[in-house]
């Protein structure tokens, strides 16, 4: 199984929506102090069910949605995409790719996705 791509929006700093790209040699993410690398890492936690918001730097849920600043809004929402990339076992040297989201709504409430179907974190 690899990381492929990974898709940010409204999740801490990231405000607007941002891509992520695992392509081949990808070993790290690097940058200066204050760039958002950890939330990078709390993002890949966060959409593959991690339920405790103190391990994602926070006090409660909501903190992983963006906050805002003296320029901008908070936001509504919070969503995070993972794309997976797995072998195929029914076809030996193909792949197949299996999306996983999970959105935080700040007034009302959350959901997972699988392939673009709801389900449950249990499904996860």
């Amino acid at each position: 199984m690899k990381l492929k791509l990974l898709e940010i929006q409204g999740f801490k700093s990231f405000a607007n929506k941002t891509r992520i790209e695992f392509t081949e040699g990808v070993t790290a993410v690097v940058g200066p102090n204050g760039c958002g690398k950890s939330n990078i890492s709390d993002a890949l936690a966060w959409v593959l069910g991690e339920q405790r918001a103190t391990l994602l730097r926070g006090s409660e849920m909501s903190d992983v949605i963006f906050a805002g600043t003296s320029s901008r809004k908070a936001m509504g929402m919070s969503e995070v995409k993972l794309t997976l990339e797995m072998p195929d076992p029914a076809l030996p040297g193909a792949t197949r790719e299996t999306v996983i989201s999970r959105r935080l709504f700040r007034d009302s409430g959350a959901s997972y996705r699988l392939n673009g179907r709801e389900c449950r974190l249990k499904d996860i």
